[in-house]
């Protein structure tokens, strides 16, 4: 065990400073003298791949969130996340280093929470990279870290995802009825004015059904999720604190994903989102497209976060409040950030969920 933290210390330090891991820290170091590969615009998607691992960039992410309801019609929020943030970067074709050498190439760090009957549930866990304890796969796909496992059996299949925490864990499947969205510009998503981005596309419309057990009792479940991929190299840029960011399944059977990454006082915020229309059809949305404010506020020992959100889209004829269920909703780890179901009230009514940064003390 002093082994295994010692080497995990090393390879936090190797991440240096204040960069924290995938952008949860209030700012991240994008200089760097390695030749790590950075997206933009014209950049393709290519699938299967793409859900695979993206070696040469940075930081990557393959994230779930899911508004599920209990068998006696309770709402229950899920999110799972699992991170890889790179420190030295890798050619596609190259070979992975032997596991026996104990290299320190990347980091992985995975997440899971569940809110339900007003509490959150979070566990967080880390590991090195190659040594077998953590990676991903796109044929067939596979994310792992330890026994968390997001998985398709065979393909065309339902995926599925399990986790097993302190008292607490689910067992899902994961059924896609939707195209892949692409969100930007044909997936890449611009993240500044100054043209700093990512690869972004998402699954908006999957089909969950299983378990999830809590305090010794274990709910079928069933309910919309939200699937995102994403990867880059320099996610944020000098001056901003962090993002807002929604996911929404509207009633009226449109989609909407929305974030703002908040600037320094006197900076001017930077905006963007994707609508989806009931048949699919994406629209992207531009910083002028979107206007978005939070609210009061809503205090704990963690950190403050905005009690709610008004949202409009004047094109979409959308004018809409996003608030959160009363509670905490702390995801607790090495960065602490705010991870919640919400509900949609105003011109348009739903669920979705809301994932805050640079909030926390």
């Amino acid at each position: 065990m002093l082994l295994v933290i010692t080497l995990m210390l090393a390879a936090c330090s190797e991440l240096s400073g204040n960069q924290g891991f995938a952008g949860l820290a209030a700012s991240v170091d994008n200089t760097s003298d390695d030749e790590f590969l950075q997206p933009g615009p014209g950049d393709p998607l290519t699938f299967p791949g793409d859900f695979g691992p993206h070696p040469q960039h940075r930081i990557e992410w393959w994230y779930l969130t899911a508004n599920l309801e209990t068998a006696e019609g309770e709402p229950l929020g899920l999110q799972w996340t699992q991170f890889r943030q790179a420190i030295k970067p890798r050619p596609a074709d190259a070979v992975a280093p032997p596991p026996e050498n104990w290299p320190l190439e990347a980091a992985w760090m995975a997440h899971a929470a569940v809110s339900f009957d007003g509490q959150h549930q979070f566990a967080e866990r880390l590991a090195r990279g190659d040594v077998g304890h953590a990676g991903a796969t796109f044929a067939p796909l596979q994310v792992w870290l330890d026994d968390w496992l997001l998985s398709e059996p065979s393909t065309g299949e339902p995926w599925r995802l399990t986790v097993e925490a302190d008292g607490w864990g689910y067992d899902l499947q994961l059924a896609n009825t939707s195209e892949r969205v692409a969100h930007g510009d044909n997936g890449f998503s611009a993240k500044s004015f100054d043209g700093q981005g990512s690869m972004y596309f998402s699954l908006t419309d999957l089909d969950i059904s299983g378990t999830v057990t809590m305090d010794g009792t274990t709910h079928q479940v069933r309910g919309k999720g939200w699937f995102d991929r994403e990867w880059s190299s320099q996610l944020l840029k000098t001056g901003q604190q962090g993002w807002d960011w929604f996911a929404l399944h509207l009633d009226d059977g449109h989609k909407l994903m929305a974030f703002r990454l908040r600037e320094d006082e006197g900076g001017r915020d930077f905006r963007s989102g994707t609508w989806i229309a009931p048949d699919g059809t994406a629209t992207s949305l531009g910083p002028d497209q979107i206007e978005l404010s939070g609210e009061g506020w809503r205090e704990s020992e963690t950190g403050r976060v905005p009690e709610r959100f008004r949202l409009q889209i004047p094109d979409a004829e959308l004018d809409i409040e996003v608030v959160a269920p009363e509670g905490q909703y702390w995801n607790a780890g090495l960065y602490p950030y705010w991870e919640s179901p919400v509900t949609v009230e105003g011109s348009h009514t739903g669920v979705g969920y809301m994932e805050l940064t640079g909030y926390s003390k």
